[in-house]
């Protein structure tokens, strides 16, 4: 099998507070994996950019009170899966990559936040954690506009469009969050199987959606994959299947905060950032987004101590 990694990597948050990999809790792994868009083109460089607008991050969380980085140290690795010089590589060559090397990162107990690269890739990191977890069962909790629940779409079963039914199939329990596209394939298999799904008009407009959302989760351990255009378009434009509403800002990092304190959460992904020419809102508020999940976690784990005390 293929390595498929590239050794070109720019670190989160910049060269000047990287931390030596075994005292990093915390692991950037990027994979600019593309191969079945089917609207806006350009996912493959969301990791590349993510980590580039992070430079222009703030080390200090003003809500967390601490300067998150210099607390866990946060390690980012090559990249792996890259379609970006345009030798291809299969999806079952990324999946298999992904998954070794989320599962290596894992059981080296690291904190991992795959940067995505299209959706299907999640199957992969997923798979990863299943390894590493075999008999500890997690709920994944996917924030999205899209349900993703497709058998198959364009005559591919790993399509971008399918990577929750792989979860689905997969026999873990799942929690889909700001839904607001579905086909009726994908609606008849929610009522047939009876889904756990949060729609976005729910968000909109019945304000006990987050205490149903948390209350409804079973397994003591979490894994949340962050589809961008589960966010509000306004918000963060740069993604490859825009949809109008979804969540704003507060809302979202409300609702993930309130996970990390309720369950264990055992790692994360972003995907589908697809930079905009002329813009860095989107990139600048993804990476703004990965440092929330590792100030949460952080907070989680007590790993933070508070500013003044640094």
């Amino acid at each position: 099998m293929p390595t498929i990694v590239s050794t070109a990597v720019v670190p989160f948050l910049g060269s000047e507070i990287v931390p030596d990999y075994d005292t990093a809790k915390v692991v950037i792994l990027p994979i600019p994996y593309e191969a079945t868009t089917t609207y806006r083109r350009g996912c493959e460089n969301g990791p590349a950019k993510l980590l580039e607008a992070s430079h222009q991050l703030e080390c200090y969380d003003e809500e967390l009170d601490a300067e998150v980085c210099y607390d866990v140290g946060i390690y980012t690795k090559e990249p792996i899966a890259d379609t970006r010089n345009r030798q291809p590589v299969s999806s079952s060559e990324m999946l298999q990559v992904t998954q070794a090397a989320v599962y290596q990162l894992v059981t080296e107990n690291k904190f991992v936040i795959s940067l995505g690269g299209e959706h299907s890739i999640t199957a992969g990191v997923v798979e990863g954690y299943r390894q590493a977890y075999p008999n500890e069962p997690f709920t994944v909790v996917q924030i999205d506009a899209h349900g993703d629940l497709r058998h198959e779409y364009e005559g591919s079963i790993h399509n971008h469009a399918c990577v929750m039914r792989r979860v689905v199939d997969m026999g873990l329990p799942t929690l889909q969050i700001g839904i607001r596209a579905i086909c009726k394939e994908e609606a008849d298999l929610i009522k047939a199987k009876q889904l756990n799904v949060i729609r976005a008009r729910e968000i909109a407009t019945q304000p006990d959606w987050a205490d149903r959302a948390i209350a409804s989760i079973t397994t003591k351990r979490v894994f949340l994959t962050i589809d961008l255009d589960g966010i509000d378009p306004t918000l963060i434009p740069g993604v490859g299947t825009p949809e109008p509403g979804g969540l704003n800002w507060y809302s979202l990092t409300a609702f993930l905060r309130r996970v990390f304190e309720s369950y264990e959460v055992i790692g994360c992904d972003i995907m589908e950032l697809a930079p905009i020419v002329d813009s860095v809102v989107s990139e600048f508020t993804a990476a703004k987004l990965a440092y929330k999940l590792i100030g949460y976690q952080a907070l989680a784990q007590g790993w933070l101590k508070p500013a003044d005390e640094g």
